[in-house]
């Protein structure tokens, strides 16, 4: 387990050490993105009854940024690593892979909630946030990030330079993650589009996230659970397998 820990380790200290980077600047960036949203759309929308529009858009914001970041954490440490070849360190330590995928995926969740915290305290001053259940909040920011997190261990490995990897987030989590109801409900689509996004596994994070505020959401926050859980097993098993054979870093 000393080894588990010196790599969980690790990757904890690769983004604090840069942490105005890998967390104060995605909370700016959040925080810009919610004021300019709120002054435009204010008085013109509105999602559920009695929220008004700033404040719903508060956890679809904050579960975007956790997301994204969580990504980034996993994906560029192990690419940073297959390129500057020091990956194989890792790979010819005792470490089994399931070690290696937990750590990585570990501490991506950490940065993402320490990402979510982040913003949520700075919003508390500004805005008055409903919480109606903090176990639906904390079960899809934990599941979400790691989720995430998974899927930029699988890309990272799929990735050979950091085109690869730019292109796999440009074109792949970053529209699945803004069409995921961040900035609306799936309802006021028309039923084309809404049917469309049922199968954006990320709308169902994001809406079992909204419930935990609201008590309000698209779909029962079970169902949502129980989508974003077999996605998140699926992921994991697709990324042990490449681990465990190697696939793209033993070369």
């Amino acid at each position: 387990m000393n080894g588990f820990y010196t790599l969980f380790h690790k990757e904890l200290l690769r983004f604090w050490k840069v942490g105005l980077q890998s967390i104060f600047a995605p909370m700016i960036a959040t925080l810009i993105y919610l004021f300019i949203f709120s002054h435009v759309l204010e008085e013109r929308a509105q999602a559920y009854p009695g929220v008004t529009y700033p404040v719903f858009l508060i956890p679809g914001l904050l579960m975007m940024a956790m997301l994204q970041n969580s990504f980034a954490n996993s994906s560029s440490s192990l690419i940073q690593s297959k390129i500057s070849g020091s990956i194989v360190f890792v790979l010819l330590s005792p470490l089994s892979y399931m070690e290696v995928f937990v750590a990585y995926v570990l501490a991506s969740i950490v940065r993402g909630l320490l990402v979510g915290a982040g913003i949520y305290l700075v919003i508390l001053i500004f805005f008055d946030m409903p919480l109606q259940s903090l176990s639906w909040v904390f079960i899809f920011a934990l599941i979400g990030n790691g989720f995430l997190g998974v899927l930029g261990v699988i890309a990272a490995i799929w990735a050979e330079k950091f085109d690869q990897l730019a292109a796999f987030q440009n074109f792949v989590i970053l529209p699945l993650t803004f069409l995921s109801g961040v900035f609306y409900t799936i309802h006021s689509l028309p039923p084309f589009w809404e049917n469309i996004s049922r199968f954006n596994p990320f709308f169902y994070v994001i809406d079992g996230f909204r419930y935990g505020f609201f008590g309000i959401s698209d779909v029962s926050p079970y169902f949502s659970l129980m989508i974003v859980g077999i996605g998140f097993l699926a992921v994991s098993w697709v990324t042990l397998r490449m681990l465990k054979i190697g696939y793209k870093l033993r070369q």
